[in-house]
């Protein structure tokens, strides 16, 4: 955890900003309320969610879909599904809203936890944020950076293991890339683990507010 210390937990600068990806979180950048634990503390408040998201991802990541959706409006089913929300997306092969969502919306959903891993927890993450105002706090765009400087190191030296050839270089890679697999997914673990305890909360909290109210 100490390679923290090395990333920023300034909120997202303009330049972080510009872009689809950008322009997708960026919009809850100046949010000052966060979730009710942070990344690093998801894995003690919902274990159990944690360790099984790790075991089978795409499961999970139905299961938080469904159970977001219909906390944000009860007994909507899949109703409101859309590949990633509609928050990522847009080129030649993911066009959310035209993937046949409302003919098999469960279907989709498993092709979206089984090939678009991290943008469906992401997805699923800022529909939360959407309702509720929420935004990052600075560990977890430390971790969230720490997360993305690694997958884009394991990209950049798997392409120069096609260029470059020396004694152990195969190693290195595979070393440098299990890091980057070990670390997405445990923060992606994190993120699934965060949601479910803030659905959880929150729905703990109406109950008591309507009593208070009467």
């Amino acid at each position: 955890m100490s390679c923290l210390f090395c990333f920023s937990g300034d909120k997202l600068s303009p330049e972080e900003r510009k872009g689809k990806y950008g322009d997708a979180w960026g919009q809850y950048a100046d949010n000052d309320q966060t979730f009710k634990v942070k990344l690093c503390g998801a894995p003690c408040a919902e274990p159990c969610c944690w360790m099984g998201s790790m075991l089978c991802f795409p499961c999970a990541q139905y299961k938080l879909r469904y159970k977001t959706l219909n906390h944000v409006e009860p007994g909507s089913g899949w109703s409101n599904y859309q590949c990633c929300q509609g928050m990522f997306g847009g080129c030649c092969c993911i066009q959310p809203g035209k993937m046949g969502e409302e003919s098999c919306p469960q279907c989709c959903m498993c092709l979206e936890g089984c090939c678009c891993t991290g943008m469906a927890i992401s997805a699923t993450q800022g529909v939360i944020m959407q309702q509720y105002n929420l935004g990052l706090d600075s560990d977890d765009v430390k971790l969230i950076r720490c997360n993305n400087c690694l997958q884009m190191l394991a990209c950049a030296a798997s392409c120069l293991n096609l260029c470059i050839d020396f004694d152990g270089d195969d190693a290195i890679v595979r070393l440098i890339n299990l890091v980057a697999d070990i670390t997405f997914c445990c923060v992606s673990g994190c993120m699934t683990a965060r949601v479910y305890h803030e659905i959880n909360e929150r729905e703990k909290e109406a109950p008591a507010s309507n009593s208070m109210q009467r």
